[in-house]
C-alpha cells in the first residue's frame, strides 16, 4: 500500500486481512512523507513500513522508479493507494497495469479530480441527495479508471462537509476491503471501460500474475 497521511484505509485493509476477510497478505506500506502517521499504524499492525520521499528526487519519474523497485522487492501483486497524495505518471501506472487500486470519496465520475474535504464541500454545495465512495483501478487519467465497487449513502438535510466525511469514510473502509477481496479471489475481469465480477466458482488468486500480495 502507498499512503501519505493518517492511513485509516490502510488500517482497515490490514485488519480485514488479519480477520481472514481477504485471502492475501499486506507485504509493505510505503509512505512518501517521513512523519506520516500511517507509518506508526503499520508498526502497530506489524507490517513493514518504508519511507520513500518524493522530495529526495528531482524528477517524478525517478521517484516512481524508486517506488517500483521497492514494490518489486516485496513481490507485490496489487498496489493499493490509501490516501497517497501524488499523481502517478505512466511510468508507474504501466508497471502495474490493472493492478493499482484507489478509493475516491464520491460516486465517480461525479466530483472527480477533487481531494479530501474538497469533495464533501462540493457535494454539499451542489445540493445532490446521494453521495458515497468509489474504488477504481488507476489509469493515467485522474479518477477515471474502471470502477470496481461503489457504495452510496444519502446526504442528510443537516449534513455539512465534516459530518458527511465521517459517514463516507465508514463506507470507504467496507468498499475497499470488498474490492481487494474480489481481486485476491481472482474475481475481477477488466473488459475495456468496465470491470466484471465473475462468479465465486471461478475464484483464484489475482487478476494477472496470480499474486495476492498488496
Amino acid at each position: 500500500m502507498l499512503a501519505s497521511g493518517r492511513g485509516t484505509n490502510f488500517e482497515a485493509l490490514a485488519r480485514a486481512v488479519k480477520r481472514g476477510d481477504i485471502n492475501g497478505e499486506v507485504r509493505v506500506l510505503i509512505a512518501n512523507v517521513l512523519d506520516a502517521p500511517v507509518l506508526a499504524r503499520a508498526e502497530v499492525e506489524r507490517i513493514p513500513g518504508v519511507a520513500v520521499l518524493h522530495r529526495d528526487y528531482a524528477k517524478r519519474a525517478d521517484f516512481e522508479r524508486a517506488l517500483i523497485a521497492e514494490l518489486q522487492r516485496h513481490d507485490v501483486g496489487l498496489v493499493c493507494l490509501a490516501g497517497f497524495m501524488r499523481i502517478l505518471s505512466p511510468v508507474f501506472v504501466n508497471a502495474f497495469q490493472d493492478r493499482i487500486m484507489n478509493i475516491h470519496p464520491s460516486l465517480l465520475p461525479a466530483f472527480a479530480g477533487l481531494l479530501g474535504m474538497q469533495v464533501h464541500e462540493a457535494v454539499i454545495a451542489s445540493g445532490v441527495k446521494v453521495t458515497g465512495c468509489t474504488v477504481h483501478f488507476v489509469t493515467t487519467d485522474v479518477d477515471a479508471g474502471q470502477i470496481i465497487v461503489q457504495r452510496a449513502i444519502p446526504v442528510r438535510e443537516d449534513d455539512n462537509a465534516e459530518t458527511l466525511a465521517v459517514r463516507v469514510l465508514v463506507e470507504e473502509h467496507q468498499a475497499y476491503a470488498e474490492a481487494v477481496r474480489l481481486f485476491c479471489a481472482g474475481r475481477l475481469k477488466v473488459e475495456g471501460r468496465r470491470v466484471r465480477v465473475t462468479a465465486a466458482r471461478d475464484e483464484g488468486r489475482g487478476t494477472r500474475d496470480g499474486s495476492p500480495g498488496s
